[in-house]
């Protein structure tokens, strides 16, 4: 699995960077935000690790530009309690993010959880699912409606595909944080309801509010067919 950090600390990428490397991970550093930003297009990456707090071009600007060109999971790197960057990074399309000063091995875990949720599941015997016009293949990691594909996040796919598993039945929050995004829901977590956010903007866009997801107040959501 290969690894771009994206930090200007350059004693905290040394460090993450020989820790990265005996859990086996090919771990790539770049020290501010522009050259983060032509490693990352340059594709070959499986993950990418962004610090927020970037000289001169800062980290959300760096999400900003990678998810106009592309769809690699990104982790965002962000200031412990600083919760309104967390909810501008998920809004704009980061998977998942970790608080700084971060522990090593829960960052392995995380980047292992992302890359296995990038690399697919067992789509079971049904293969493909539906609903609707809406299909999405497991094995194939892509979703469209009819005939237009829809660019979505690793874990903007994986609710998608929890809800389509669900089908009419409502999924909780907290089964949909730790299916999709490999984790237990902590309180006052809004990362769900931010990628579900990113996701039915991304449904309406394609479907013509044809397809639309139902939020149960206080539980979780659903799929819901628009009249």
């Amino acid at each position: 699995m290969r690894i771009l950090l994206i930090d200007d600390d350059a004693e905290l990428t040394a460090m993450l960077s020989e820790y990265l490397r005996t859990e086996g991970f090919d771990c790539t550093v770049a020290l501010n935000g522009e050259a983060g930003v032509e490693a990352a297009l340059s594709g070959g990456f499986d993950a990418v690790l962004l610090d927020v707090m970037l000289p001169r071009l800062g980290g959300i600007e760096v999400l900003r530009r990678l998810r106009a060109e592309s769809a690699v999971p990104v982790l965002m790197l962000t200031a412990k309690g600083d919760n309104v960057d967390r909810v501008l990074g998920l809004e704009m399309g980061a998977d998942d993010y970790i608080p700084k000063p971060c522990y090593p091995r829960e960052l392995v875990a995380r980047l292992r959880a992302v890359f296995r949720r990038s690399g697919g599941r067992d789509p079971g015997p049904g293969g493909d699912l539906s609903f609707g016009a809406l299909t999405l293949s497991p094995g194939r990691r892509s979703a469209a409606w009819r005939d237009t594909p829809l660019d979505l996040t690793v874990s903007e796919f994986n609710i998608l595909e929890c809800l389509l598993i669900a089908g009419e039945r409502a999924s909780s929050k907290d089964e949909l944080s730790e299916r999709a995004l490999g984790r237990r829901r902590q309180p006052y977590d809004r990362s769900i309801d931010v990628h579900v956010s990113n996701l039915r903007h991304k449904l309406a866009a394609a479907s013509g509010d044809g397809l639309g997801i139902e939020t149960l107040r206080g539980y979780g959501y659903r799929l819901q067919a628009m009249p």
